[in-house]
């Protein structure tokens, strides 16, 4: 059902004080992951099993004239071999995985294995299966692949350059929402607007003006890619994988291989991290190809190489600010650019980050203008906040620059211009109860931001946006007659979600928490559900069992009036205790009613699917403290809070986590984290060894400070806490550093050779 929302008693429901909700109950699946018993992807196991490798490009920019298999057919061992040839069919139409615009079934395929033309180094090109994985991977160096290779280019500077080489011959540029002609590397250009800026700008008293560049990341996480898959002798396909979102997953395979939906199901393992990187397909088709091929069971794992060179990082990207305001700090005007990297093909995620990039501010005169530019890297995917950080890293410190010209303070040139409930954003749509401001000042009031610095140390802050989604979400709850309750749900769980749906469900019903069993199923199992991403888990599928459990609950009421034979409006459920409101004597716990239920009509159990509307967004702010060697440029960041509205903390334990590691990527974002890319279009660094993600020995204990401003969109509150979090970290590291050395880096990472550099030639 589409929710409807009732904003007056949501806000009711997301002021009190709750038995369970806000409380800190252990993670349901703790046990199993940390003893080792959670199956993941790569434990997948069963009899006949074969091993998949990918053969992979190692050229960014290359035709492709012919692929010669032979050899690797003839090999002892190998039952089957497929290249794109394989795929059946036309490749017309668009597929959406959920990250924002659909894509090209085409290019969908080509990124899957390619056709006609490599377009980044690790570009899969075909896929073989064998006995056991050694077999495999020999035969994947016996085919043979004749390339020609072609100029490539690895930022957006270089691909929007007159004369640059072109990736796609068919690629023509919308220009504001209109088809051209013009073939170029630019897929996409969109604007916002909203005022005047010209007139803003000739209000201003103080401008500033400037270009930043952010590199090519990746979302780091443990587990690598994997697929397993089984295309039975009754013709439906099973496919075990880690995943963000199980119906994505078999909503593309449907299109790819030309199947009905309800001929795939997908089973989502336990998922060693994703931050949105586990939401594109890349081997699940190519293993599903291979067991058409030889009849069996295919799986297939991905090296750390192939994790960074062939899965999406998130985007690299070019930006301009231009800030304008007036003495009393008032921002008149602004103007910013975004240039994203989409990657080989389009879909960057410039849109969010376009959307984001002013939000925190009430400005009367603004434009946004968004760039979607392909690249020879591999296609971008989401990455907690996708877009967001990139256009925080330019806009927050343009705003620090202007506080800086003022004299004022950073944190309450913020303040006067804060966006609040009424705010019109530059993008158009108006701000309903938001915390921006109540983020301020809990940043401002914070013992850190007074406290005294050292030697060599600066202070930054910064604050972010991130505006969250709803979608569908759906849930199935069964009383047990020992009065727990099962869960089944389909939104994969990253980062503590079991625990949070499992909470709001027992809230209502009175129980613990641990009296509920959740358990995330397959495809076939459970009602669509959207994937887990774009901080909407908590908030949609949290909603879903909320009214599951309402079911419940006048399910239950109606049995025990049927046992008491009394008018069920008589009959009240609170705190997990039935009750008559016309006879004292007639009074039940949830379990005691449980455990009548075989033998008074049989069990009881809802199914419930939402479709939220009314989503609330986040903000989320940082106070960064940090020292910088002046000989060597070496940084240390001393001290770190982070500060963010969440609408209602469900466990809190858990939004304190949401909240460190969200800090945590920012940080190595700002500090370490790019790719090395050499003139070949190569990535050089593609292992943790030379990646450099930060580490507990790196950092301080990251203070978090939780802001509950209610979102009334949601019977708890909830906003949604996974990715703004991600947002302020590089700025307020990059305003740390100017603040440390008196100079400001544009670009990240802000590594010591940047510093160095810095302090050289005085910028």
């Amino acid at each position: 059902m589409t929710t409807t929302v009732d904003y007056e008693r949501n806000m009711v429901l997301a002021t009190k004080t709750y038995d369970v909700v806000g409380t800190r109950p252990i993670r349901h699946d703790g046990t199993d992951k940390v003893t080792g018993r959670a199956l993941y992807g790569a434990d997948y196991d069963t009899a006949g099993l074969l091993h998949g490798h990918i053969v992979r490009s190692p050229h960014a920019h290359a035709n492709i004239r012919n692929v010669d298999t032979s050899k690797a057919e003839a090999l002892e061992g190998v039952l089957a071999v497929v290249t794109h040839a394989d795929f059946t069919g036309d490749a017309d139409g668009l597929v959406d995985m959920g990250e924002g615009a659909p894509t090209s079934l085409k290019w969908l395929r080509d990124n899957v294995l390619a056709s006609d033309k490599a377009l980044y180094r690790g570009h899969a090109i075909a896929g073989v299966a064998a006995v056991n994985p050694h077999i495999a991977e020999e035969a994947a160096s016996l085919i043979e692949i004749d390339y020609e290779v072609l100029p490539p280019v690895i930022t957006v500077e270089q691909a929007m350059a007159d004369g640059a080489p072109i990736l796609h011959a068919d690629l023509k540029t919308k220009e504001l929402g209109e088809e051209t002609d013009n073939v170029s590397n630019v897929a996409d250009h969109f604007q916002h607007k909203k005022g005047d800026t010209a007139k803003g700008f000739a209000e201003a008293d103080v401008i500033v003006e400037r270009e930043y560049r952010a590199k090519t990341v990746h979302q780091g996480y443990i587990e690598p890619h994997n697929a397993t898959a089984l295309w039975n002798a009754d013709g439906r396909v099973h496919v075990w994988c880690s995943t963000q979102g199980a119906f994505a997953v078999r909503d593309a395979m449907a299109q790819l291989l030309e199947l009905p939906e309800s001929q795939i199901r997908v089973t989502p393992m336990e998922i060693g991290g994703g931050f949105g990187g586990k939401i594109p397909i890349y081997l699940e088709p190519v293993a599903a190809l291979l067991s058409r091929k030889s009849g069996r069971t295919v799986k297939i794992v991905m090296t750390r190489a192939d994790v960074f060179e062939a899965s999406g990082p998130t985007c690299g990207s070019w930006s301009r600010v231009k800030i304008g305001a007036k003495n009393d700090g008032t921002i008149t005007a602004a103007e910013v650019e975004l240039a994203f990297e989409a990657g080989a093909y389009p879909g960057s995620p410039v849109p969010a980050g376009a959307q984001c990039a002013l939000a925190p501010y009430d400005i009367e005169n603004g434009t946004v203008d968004g760039y979607d530019v392909v690249v020879n890297k591999p296609k971008t995917a989401a990455y907690r906040a996708p877009g967001a950080p990139n256009a925080a890293f330019a806009v927050e410190q343009a705003v620090d620059e202007v506080a800086q010209k003022l004299g004022m303070d950073p944190i309450e040139l913020r303040l006067k211009n804060a966006a609040k409930e009424g705010t019109r954003r530059v993008d158009g749509p108006v701000f309903g109860r938001v915390g921006l401001v109540e983020t301020l000042e809990a940043m401002r009031d914070h013992p850190h931001y007074n406290a005294p610095l050292g030697e060599n140390q600066g202070r930054g802050v910064a604050v972010g946006f991130w505006f969250n989604i709803g979608f569908h979400s759906a849930v199935d709850l069964a009383v047990n007659g020992d009065g727990t309750v099962n869960l089944t749900e389909g939104s994969t769980d990253i980062g503590g979600s079991r625990a949070s749906i499992a909470m709001q469900a027992a809230e209502v019903l009175g129980i613990p928490a641990e009296d509920v069993h959740p358990s995330v199923v397959d495809t076939d199992s459970i009602g669509y559900t959207f994937l887990t991403g774009g901080s909407r888990t908590t908030f949609a599928t949290g909603w879903a069992a909320y009214e599951a459990a309402q079911s419940v609950k006048r399910q239950m009421i109606e049995r025990a009036a049927t046992i008491w034979d009394v008018d069920v409006d008589s009959v009240q459920m609170e705190k997990g205790v039935i009750s008559s409101a016309t006879d004292p004597e007639l009074s039940m716990t949830f379990k005691e009613l449980a455990g009548q239920l075989a033998g008074t009509g049989g069990g009881i159990s809802a199914s419930e699917s939402v479709n939220p509307q009314s989503f609330g967004g986040s903000f989320a702010g940082n106070i960064v403290d940090l020292e910088v060697d002046p000989e060597t440029g070496k940084t240390d960041v001393v001290r770190f809070t982070a500060v963010q509205d969440v609408g209602k903390a469900i466990h809190p334990s858990y939004v304190e986590g949401q909240m460190q590691g969200g800090s945590v990527q920012g940080i190595g974002w700002a500090l370490n984290e790019e790719y090395y890319m050499n003139n070949d279009g190569g990535m050089d660094n593609s292992t943790l060894l030379d990646y450099r993600m930060p580490t507990s020995l790196d950092l301080p204990m990251i203070d978090t400070v939780i802001v509950e401003v209610a979102n009334p969109g949601h019977p708890y509150g909830v906003r949604g806490v996974g990715e703004a979090n991600i947002v302020p970290p590089t700025p307020a590291v990059a305003n740390a550093i100017q603040s440390a050395t008196g100079n400001r880096l544009f670009e990240t990472p802000m590594n010591p050779v940047a510093i160095v550099a810095a302090q050289e030639n005085g910028s």
